[in-house]
């Protein structure tokens, strides 16, 4: 088996938001993978005093230890119980209904020799590639699909889309979000790889066009995810008139875990 993770910050200057882990095996059989985005806050009181990196390795850390030592729960429960751990380390200290406390996406997998199971909350992706080679996308597609208007400012995007019903859903302090994810199961033989991305990585398709998702996959088996990290960089930074970047950041956090079974 070979396994990659790189995580790489938009800004050296800032913590890396992301979040990546791989367990190998887990419970002495198969293995999990985690990648957590950190949704970056405005610069307003966000009623927490933890920063959005300590939640991401708080809910990272939870997530890790319980899809690789409580295999008998499916992912959902994992979710719903890393969430809770994560509240409870900061229930009494911060305003944890407040709509900008710290939240993630997510996406998390876990296989044995039978089966690959999967969970993918928000925008980050997850990549099944069969021994055929054909790419299959396991993606939550909700905020994509919210009205473009609802994004115009922090504000109506809390107000009327932010984990409510009919936009979009992020892992933060409430544990039945993770009803919400999209998650499924697929025979083991039928994934050679599995490739998952937070959304500073799938710029390299879903912003700048250069591919799609199987050409992604490709790049990352034959030169490796920190190629596919440099050539995101190298698109975004020749992109000085924002053609493809619009009113996003010019870098993002970029992180890529890849399995190869």
């Amino acid at each position: 088996m070979r396994t990659e993770l790189i995580s790489v910050p938009g800004d050296p200057a800032r913590p890396n938001e992301d979040y990546a882990a791989a367990g190998l095996p887990a419970s002495g059989q198969g293995g999990s993978l985690v990648v957590l985005d950190g949704v970056t806050p405005p610069a307003t009181e966000v009623g927490c005093r933890h920063s959005v990196p300590w939640f991401t390795a708080r809910l990272g850390g939870a997530l890790g230890e319980l899809s690789a030592s409580r295999r008998d729960l499916p992912l959902t429960e994992v979710l719903g119980q890393a969430i809770s751990r994560t509240a409870d380390a900061h229930r009494t200290t911060c305003d944890l209904s407040h709509p900008r406390t710290p939240q993630a996406t997510v996406v998390l997998a876990r296989w044995s020799a039978h089966e690959v199971e999967y969970l993918v909350l928000s925008d980050s992706a997850l990549l099944a590639e069969s021994p055929s080679g054909t790419v299959t996308p396991l993606l939550d597609d909700r905020l994509s699909c919210v009205p473009r208007a609802s994004l115009a400012t922090h504000s109506i995007t809390d107000a009327t889309i932010r984990n409510k019903e009919g936009g979009f859903f992020t892992a933060a302090a409430d544990p039945s979000v993770a009803a919400r994810a999209v998650t499924g199961t697929l025979p083991r033989t039928e994934v050679r790889t599995l490739t998952a991305l937070t959304d500073g990585a799938t710029r390299w398709v879903d912003k700048f066009r250069r591919g799609d998702w199987a050409d992604l996959v490709a790049l990352v088996r034959k030169e490796g995810a920190q190629a596919l990290v440099e050539r995101v960089r190298g698109l975004e930074r020749a992109d000085s008139e924002r053609e493809f970047l619009g009113r996003s950041k010019m870098h993002d956090d970029a992180t890529v875990v890849y399995v190869e079974f």
